[in-house]
């Protein structure tokens, strides 16, 4: 299998997240990765877009020659693939919990924010657009706040005391705030300690780069 990545960029980061920590329970995926260079326009060029008609990042190239180009699919199938130890939980209450923990870190968080950054300061160099941007903050807001109450109770990672996909979403959202220093967690201090603390954990280092 091959994966093709953008580092800093947010579903990116979320799958190589995923990767690291996975292999970190001992799964050996079995994966080839290749980081593509956006400035370069890598994921625009004809080869990439043979793989992905979206020329988005991820992309997987699985053993049949198909290829998955959305990031929670990705992870989807790699957990069919290697469901022991599941990073979403080892009983039905527990998937559930945990993945409906993750569709909001994406849904109202990533996805949002990520479009907030393109509107405040895009690194591929976009049109600022302040009235987007209001409107995209104040959706992300919304998710940071319920995650920010779910860490209320003192659980060190998102779904509790095992690492989940959540966590990696969250992170790969926060990260590209970071990117372009637009990340403000003054008030979501639950969320500062948890971001504090899952950035010190061995397979965040070896994948965040800012």
């Amino acid at each position: 299998m091959k994966l093709y990545l953008l580092p800093g960029a947010p579903n990116p980061t979320k799958v190589a997240l995923y990767v690291a920590e996975k292999t970190a329970l001992g799964v050996e995926l079995g994966l080839e990765t290749t980081v593509l260079n956006p400035f370069k326009g890598e994921q625009k060029a004809p080869e990439h877009l043979a793989r992905n008609p979206f020329g988005t990042l991820p992309t997987l190239e699985i053993a049949n020659g198909d290829f998955i180009f959305e990031s929670l699919a990705i992870i989807e199938y790699l957990e069919d693939k290697f469901p022991t130890p599941s990073l979403w939980g080892d009983t039905p209450e527990a998937r559930a919990t945990s993945r409906n923990i993750e569709r909001i870190a994406d849904v109202r968080v990533l996805n949002p924010s990520g479009g907030y950054v393109h509107a405040v300061n895009s690194p591929l160099g976009l049109e600022p657009n302040e009235v987007v941007a209001e409107y995209l903050q104040q959706s992300f807001q919304r998710g940071l706040e319920f995650i920010n109450d779910l860490l209320a109770d003192g659980r060190p990672l998102l779904t509790g005391e095992q690492v989940s996909v959540a966590d990696c979403t969250l992170q790969g959202a926060l990260q590209f705030m970071r990117f372009r220093e637009l990340e403000n967690l003054a008030d979501y201090p639950n969320v500062a300690k948890w971001s504090a603390s899952y950035r010190e954990r061995e397979t965040a280092k070896s994948v965040l780069i800012f």
